[in-house]
């Protein structure tokens, strides 16, 4: 299995693999048509022996504000406070391979390269173990209520830090 850029030829499978792994959460072709248009090298496809097993769709985008399902964005940005995951799935066979865990660290390292210093995302069907595994944490904001309804009662929306914040030792000392 291997991770590679999405093209767009890859949507009809990207959608099939959404249509399996995410059939409550609908999101229409030209969804991830724009996202492929405004930041290719946030979407990933895993490749597996048959064809696609997976992608990654994720950009940056405003921290603290997930545009709402099925959402178009129209344009990026000017002033990015994160990188935004819009969207991981892997079917059934990709799952427990590890696939998840890389491509969560090649995100990392492509929002590091677009001078960004989070990720963000909403975890959905029971997502959220997974991705405090991979350092991210549960954000509790009032003013994100109304954007996570339209997901669903159970979605969360996590942040992760690509630079941890130096602590304060009782001295007044900053520890890296």
């Amino acid at each position: 299995m291997l991770w590679r850029p999405m093209t767009a030829t890859d949507l009809p499978a990207v959608l099939a693999v959404a249509a399996v792994v995410h059939p409550d959460y609908p999101e229409d072709e030209t969804v991830f048509a724009e996202r492929l248009r405004l930041f290719p090298q946030g979407c990933l496809v895993l490749e597996g022996a048959d064809g696609p097993i997976g992608y990654v769709i994720a950009h940056p985008w405003q921290r603290a504000a997930p545009p709402a399902l099925n959402s178009l964005l129209r344009e990026l940005p000017s002033q990015a406070g994160c990188f935004y995951i819009h969207d991981l799935a892997l079917l059934p066979q990709a799952r427990g391979s590890g696939a998840g865990g890389v491509v969560a660290a090649r995100l990392a390292e492509i929002a590091a390269d677009a001078g960004l210093s989070c990720l963000a995302l909403v975890a959905i069907d029971g997502s959220s173990g997974f991705w405090r595994r991979q350092g991210f944490r549960a954000v509790h904001e009032p003013a994100l209520a109304e954007k996570l309804a339209s997901y669903d009662d159970a979605a969360r929306y996590m942040a992760r830090a690509l630079h941890p914040e130096p602590e304060t030792t009782a001295e007044g000392r900053t520890t890296p």
